[in-house]
């Protein structure tokens, strides 16, 4: 069994302004703040019950992103990397997640003309598969190459058109095994790993992630679900269905860590 004692995870509630979030690949439709704000409770405590220790930001109502705390940093055992999102609306985000995170990791900032989305990040052991997308650019890969291969990470480079972000289209499910949407994401990118592809009734499934000994995904993809379940991973649903139609996947809504590193103060 898994040591749970020092798993953290860092969230911040939306707000009304949620309704004006940054769109790419879907039409903008009405948001139930108070339905977003009711599902995103919900999955705090779901970390909760998973044994993390939940710290809640204070809300941002002038930025309607903010919820999506996952996207302004990269948190490695070693380090955390601030980066520039590609929306410049967005930047803002970045000097509260930064205090919150100095007491664990130290930091790196990134500089323009780098921009670079942690959404487009995903960690398998010492590697990063990071995705060249509408929000990161070659130069927030080279900056984000240049701060984590001195901690022995490697950075494998994975184009992304079809969606936001590449854990829109991919995640780790453990072990080694990728899920992927192949209409989404090249599965060649990721070498000789196993895959396991979305069903496709549901394209936007491929988002999940681990807490401790168990994956965490939106209640809406029971296909896939079951799927997964099938292979003996243990599954923890969350309902997003409004937080979806900002365009969000469950893992861009927190940042989870090992919280032993704290920085001496």
């Amino acid at each position: 069994m898994t040591d749970h004692a020092d798993l953290v995870a860092i969230v911040r509630p939306p707000t009304e302004a949620l309704a004006r979030c940054e769109l790419t690949h879907l039409e903008r439709e009405p948001i139930d703040a108070d339905l977003a704000l009711a599902q995103h409770a919900g999955y705090a405590s779901a970390l909760r019950a998973l044994d993390v220790t939940v710290v809640v930001l204070p809300p941002e109502p002038e930025l309607p992103d903010a919820v999506f705390v996952e996207d302004v940093a990269v948190v490695l055992d070693e380090l955390a990397v601030i980066t520039n999102p590609g929306a410049v609306s967005r930047r803002p985000e970045a000097a509260s997640v930064a205090e919150a995170l100095a007491p664990y990791r130290p930091l790196e900032w990134m500089t323009a003309p780098a921009t670079l989305d942690g959404g487009d990040v995903l960690r398998v052991d010492r590697a990063l598969y990071v995705g060249r997308s509408s929000r990161t650019n070659d130069a927030g890969i080279d900056q984000l190459r240049t701060l984590v291969e001195p901690h022995g990470y490697a950075v494998h480079v994975v184009p992304v058109e079809a969606c936001l972000h590449l854990k829109s289209a991919c995640s780790h499910l453990g072990g080694g095994t990728m899920l992927v949407n192949a209409s989404w994401v090249d599965p060649t990118a990721f070498g000789a790993r196993q895959i396991v592809e979305v069903d496709l009734a549901e394209p936007r499934a491929a988002n999940t992630f681990p807490v401790n000994d168990t994956l965490v995904m939106s209640d809406r993809y029971p296909r896939t679900r079951k799927r997964i379940e099938g292979l003996g991973y243990r599954i923890r649903t969350v309902a997003l269905s409004e937080l979806h139609r900002a365009e969000a996947a469950g893992s861009c809504l927190s940042l989870v860590f090992r919280g032993g590193g704290r920085v001496s103060t």
